[in-house]
């Protein structure tokens, strides 16, 4: 093992402590446990669209650590560890891998078969498993750059998220691809169809400053009208076909429903929104004839074409951090996330 004599004994963590009750903790820094894992000492964190359905109370939660999207540099490895070397600056999955199973070699490292852990990530430290298959190193570096560094935070989960419901819905030259949700994912999902070559995005949003986002990151047009209403109008604009894919980017049953109702049959759905209480009529589904394909993104799979994205300055999916708060005003981070004040917070470590 490579241990770092530098390292704290203590660092400060984010813990959810019930519904509504988040506070900053100082917890022992974790260490090298296996021979595959890494410490990484972190750049940045960020509070997550699916970390408030514990804070509102529709998940369980107690004194829970919080935090799955990361950067940051390589302070300590395992013997094991044979691609990464301390002192790399990474980006990682918040889902782990070991990228030799035949579920990640099929393209689906979310659903490793040997997937590992992590410790939570809005922290100073954190301990991650099998380092090799879940970590891309980023070529020169941590940047100096903020606003670049929020680029790469993106990539680990929210942009990851909306690439991979683009390239489920097929998104593409030629393509019309709608986009429900316009929260970081959905507008993430917006940028991704637009780099993906789409002819014409369609994003929903009722928020200005989000339709403002929406537009920056390629959105031809922003529909405010939800549900039947809303899919009417991507019809209108279709010939009456419906888009050729749709991404889901909520997780409730009314953005299901609409995700269906605006798609044409044959048609592709990528929902990635995380599911609460959704449910699928199999008659309504057989008379629709639309491929699905959805759930956790797998990000590994992307990371390396996306980070050669950020560096050449194609994409800018750190523009979805409308509020930097310190690590200490995490409460108020996921307050505002809440309140739909932000869309989302980058925490400052």
């Amino acid at each position: 093992m490579s241990t770092n004599p530098t390292i704290p004994a203590t660092m400060r963590a984010v813990v959810m402590n019930a519904p509504g009750d988040v506070s900053v903790e100082t917890i022992d820094v974790p260490r090298v446990a296996k021979p595959g894992d890494v410490v990484l000492k972190l750049a940045a964190a960020c509070v997550c669209g699916s970390d408030l359905w514990p804070y509102r109370g529709l998940q369980q939660v107690d004194h829970q650590y919080m935090g799955h999207e990361y950067v940051g540099t390589i302070v300590e490895k395992g013997d094991e560890v044979s691609t990464l070397e301390v002192g790399d600056f990474v980006v990682g999955s918040f889902m782990l891998s070991d990228g030799t199973c035949e579920i990640c070699q099929a393209g689906y490292p979310s659903r490793c078969v040997n997937a590992g852990t992590f410790t939570g990530s809005q922290a100073q430290y954190m301990r991650v498993e099998l380092a090799d298959g879940s970590l891309v190193k980023v070529p020169g570096g941590e940047p100096d750059d903020p606003d670049k560094l929020a680029d790469y935070l993106a990539a680990s989960d929210v942009l990851g998220t909306g690439w991979y419901a683009a390239v489920a819905a097929q998104a593409g030259p030629g393509k019309t691809i709608a986009v429900v949700g316009d929260g970081a994912v959905g507008l993430c999902a917006v940028l991704a169809a637009k780099a993906l070559g789409a002819e014409k995005v369609i994003a929903f949003s009722r928020h200005e400053d989000r339709a403002a986002l929406a537009r920056e990151f390629g959105a031809d047009v922003v529909i405010a009208e939800r549900g039947e209403e809303g899919a009417a109008k991507v019809k209108e604009l279709t010939n009456g076909y419906g888009a050729h894919g749709v991404c889901e980017a909520v997780g409730t049953q009314g953005s299901m429903d609409q995700a269906l109702a605006s798609v044409r049959p044959g048609g592709y759905v990528g929902f990635v929104g995380v599911s609460h209480d959704q449910t699928l009529d199999g008659s309504d589904l057989f008379r629709r004839e639309v491929h699905l394909e959805g759930g956790p993104a797998p990000v590994r799979r992307f990371l390396p074409d996306l980070i050669k994205r950020i560096q050449t300055g194609e994409i800018h999916p750190g523009k979805v951090f409308t509020k930097r708060l310190p690590l200490e005003e995490a409460a108020e981070a996921y307050k505002a996330m809440d309140e739909r004040r932000e869309i989302k917070v980058l925490l400052e470590v």
